[in-house]
């Protein structure tokens, strides 16, 4: 009686770690491939809960994030919203961290490794997590700096976000941006798409070189934390993510608009892409066929007055 109790019982506990750690596994793997992960992250101020207007590019709905520090109401400093066992209000990035480190020790845990087997140790696991808490830490006081800078300038603001006006055509000599704003209060430029069309580049290489510290300067503190995040998780796995021949093929503007100092236009894009995985150890081609896919995303670029753009937001379009 006491055996077939204790069988049932560790039939339960595999049952409740499977469970747990196959949307992780999920997850990681169809998170891995190209800048963002296949998945949206990031901020559009205090429009991070609105969808992006449809575009001739981007016809369908873009994907609510994924990973966001935004909470609703507020466009400050925030913890990702949505639901799973890892995304609650409150847990932050290190909950999405924690997530990663229980699927590894969940999965070790099956195959015969012990709950920290795969990472090293107890002495190993402490010291990561020593490193972990130091990164968490000053990702968090760059973003409390950036909610006190963006509540400074939202209380002269008067009445928040003023929608796009009328548009105009543009077309850009590089690529096909189909679409551009000839109106108050934002008006996106031909030198604004010339702008967006050269970081959709570098963001790519910087993904390619992994090369986190090229982020501060393209992108926003929060997407630069998921980049390094997303880099570490390659790294673990023994692979570099090689995303090559980046080429705009068509773009338009889907809405811009204005937050206290601080400009917001998201650009919906289609580009090509070479996406393969390579052996860091032996340079051999793990996953890929060297051939060129479409892929269509809304990326949001942010603005502050007298600064450059910086990404913040990438969206998968439905």
């Amino acid at each position: 009686m006491n055996f077939r109790h204790r069988a049932f019982g560790l039939v339960q506990a595999l049952a409740v770690v499977l469970s747990l750690a196959m949307p992780l596994v999920i997850v990681a793997s169809s998170a891995d491939a190209r800048v963002g992960g296949g998945s949206s992250s990031g901020s559009r101020g205090s429009r991070t809960f609105s969808a992006p207007p449809s575009t001739s590019t981007a016809p369908n709905t873009a994907q609510p994030f994924n990973r966001t520090i935004t909470q609703p109401g507020s466009p400050g400093l925030n913890t990702p919203a949505g639901g799973g066992f890892f995304n609650r209000p409150g847990m932050g990035l290190f909950g999405g961290l924690a997530a990663g480190f229980l699927g590894a020790g969940l999965l070790g845990m099956l195959f015969g490794g012990g709950l920290f087997g795969g990472l090293g140790g107890f002495s190993s696991i402490i010291g990561l997590l020593l490193q972990i808490a130091v990164i968490v830490f000053l990702v968090r006081m760059a973003m409390a700096w950036w909610q006190r800078r963006h509540e400074t300038q939202a209380a002269y603001a008067g009445n928040g976000p003023s929608p796009l006006g009328a548009q105009a055509t543009y077309g850009s000599g590089m690529s096909g941006f189909g679409l551009g704003s000839g109106s108050t209060p934002v008006q996106i430029l031909p030198a604004d798409y010339e702008t967006f069309e050269r970081l959709l580049g570098e963001v790519q290489q910087a993904w390619s070189d992994e090369d986190v510290a090229r982020y501060s300067s393209l992108a926003t503190p929060e997407m630069v934390s998921y980049f390094a995040h997303d880099l570490q998780e390659n790294k673990q796995r023994n692979v570099v993510n090689k995303v090559t021949g980046t080429k705009l093929l068509q773009g338009d503007l889907a809405e811009a608009w204005r937050e206290g100092e601080t400009d917001y236009a998201s650009v919906a894009m289609r580009y090509s892409v070479i996406d393969t995985y390579v052996d860091r150890t032996t340079g051999r081609v793990v996953e890929g066929n060297g051939q060129p896919e479409e892929v269509t995303e809304v990326w949001t670029f942010l603005r502050p007055r007298g600064g450059n753009w910086e990404l913040s937001a990438i969206q998968q379009s439905s």
